[in-house]
């Protein structure tokens, strides 16, 4: 049987992998965890969602073959690689841990939970990643399941989408919970340097620990990576306060399954796109150290890298009308804005830089400007000339012709980094 949870969490505290933990525990006592628990993120531009818009799958049964030791609550946990699957009413347990555990009170909070005999289709997942599932779609889905939904129900959609997903593309997070939340940053930088499987664990140049929470929950803190031995070995080697629990969570996390490529004329909100086009207008910085630029192909569309991305901004300031990019990002509403994760320059324009006005061809001596874009004028006999008349050098371009991504503070769960995109 599949068990999806959702929506359990607040900005005010909670986790919903803490919630899984708990689930895990209880029924662990009478059924075998097949595979490893997953932690399933959905469309990160959601302005409903309550932190990280991710969601639950665990799979129970009776395990067979080979088995991994994939977390510690209370006793070693194993998940086996097979297992036979069993059908059975546990909704009186899971309803039991949803309403102590969940943030009931917050208004956002819209908790559910499903358990499915068979996984649901891999279309629904693929919509609720990339686009807006209604809470009616979900129900249709789960009409042959077990399902519970709090308030408004909207956790029903996460809870069936996680169980939906196929790990076609997959990565690792083993997560941390304890009472009190502290790490030490030059362990973490040790271990960054050391386990080279994982990724997103320290920025450098912001020094900022990536894999602890900001938010008010029981996680000490998330390793994220694509071996899980080594993902074991991180956390050995990073020093923290003490760890009650942890879990090692299969994940869609880094794999860029939220991202379609479209066309500017088919963006739509709330999406998370791939478009390629060419720099229009050129980067603007506005109020709060935004940069704005705009892209063609035909249409046009703003692009933005927001003060949060840091360093990057450095790089979007640099880009010229005429050159080349594909630009990777979730969609704000308005005004319709590409928020960027990434960029590829696919080229780069010739940049032209004045270093003399033209001379007049009949008495020799150099001309005035009329004016931006007007062209020029002889101060003597009056004698004019256009703009391209001038003396240019072409002007040596800062960028490459590659990839350009934010700085980990800023990277999105879903965002697959260039560390693993050029692997």
């Amino acid at each position: 049987m599949w068990i999806g949870i959702d929506d359990t969490d607040s900005m005010q505290g909670g986790c919903t992998t803490y919630v899984a933990t708990e689930i895990i525990k209880e029924l662990s006592r009478k059924y075998d965890l097949i595979g490893f628990p997953r932690l399933v993120r959905l469309n990160p531009n959601i302005p409903w969602k309550t932190r990280g818009n991710g969601a639950i799958a665990l799979h129970f049964g009776r395990g067979y073959g080979k088995r991994i030791e994939v977390g510690y609550i209370g006793k070693k946990i194993f998940a086996y690689e097979k297992g036979i699957d069993i059908f059975e009413d546990v909704s009186q347990e899971i309803k039991k841990i949803m309403e102590k555990q969940a943030f009931m009170h917050d208004e956002k909070t819209n908790p559910a939970f499903v358990i499915c005999k068979t996984k649901p289709s891999y279309s629904l997942y693929k919509k609720a990643v990339r686009s807006i599932v209604s809470i009616e779609e979900a129900k249709k889905e789960a009409k042959n399941c077990i399902y519970k939904t709090y308030k408004n129900g909207r956790g029903i959609i996460g809870s069936i989408a996680a169980i939906a997903w196929k790990p076609y593309d997959r990565t690792y997070e083993i997560i941390a919970y304890g009472k009190e939340k502290w790490v030490d940053e030059e362990s973490v930088i040790k271990m960054d340097k050391e386990c080279k499987t994982c990724f997103d664990n320290y920025d450098y140049k912001n020094k900022h620990i990536a894999i602890m929470p900001h938010a008010n929950s029981p996680v000490i803190y998330g390793i994220r990576g694509e071996n899980v031995e080594e993902l074991k070995k991180a956390m050995r080697m990073v020093v923290s306060s003490a760890i009650e629990r942890w879990v090692i969570f299969e994940t869609n996390q880094a794999t860029d399954e939220h991202l379609q490529k479209k066309k500017i004329k088919d963006v739509r909100p709330y999406e998370s796109v791939i478009v390629r086009g060419v720099v229009k207008k050129e980067p603007l910085v506005i109020k709060g150290g935004h940069v704005i630029f705009s892209i063609y192909d035909g249409d046009e569309i703003e692009c933005a890298a927001y003060e949060p991305t840091k360093q990057f901004r450095n790089v979007i300031k640099r880009l010229r009308k005429g050159d080349v990019i594909t630009v990777y990002g979730g969609v704000r509403e308005k005004p319709m804005t590409i928020n960027i994760e990434k960029i590829k320059i696919e080229k780069l324009a010739k940049v032209y830089k004045k270093i003399e006005n033209p001379r007049c061809p009949r008495c020799g001596k150099h001309m005035k400007s009329m004016g931006r874009e007007k062209g020029y004028r002889c101060p003597k006999c009056r004698t004019k000339a256009g703009e391209k008349d001038a003396k240019y050098v072409i002007v040596g371009r800062e960028l490459k012709q590659t990839f350009y991504e934010v700085p980990v503070v800023a990277r999105r769960h879903l965002a697959k980094p260039l560390k693993r995109l050029l692997a």
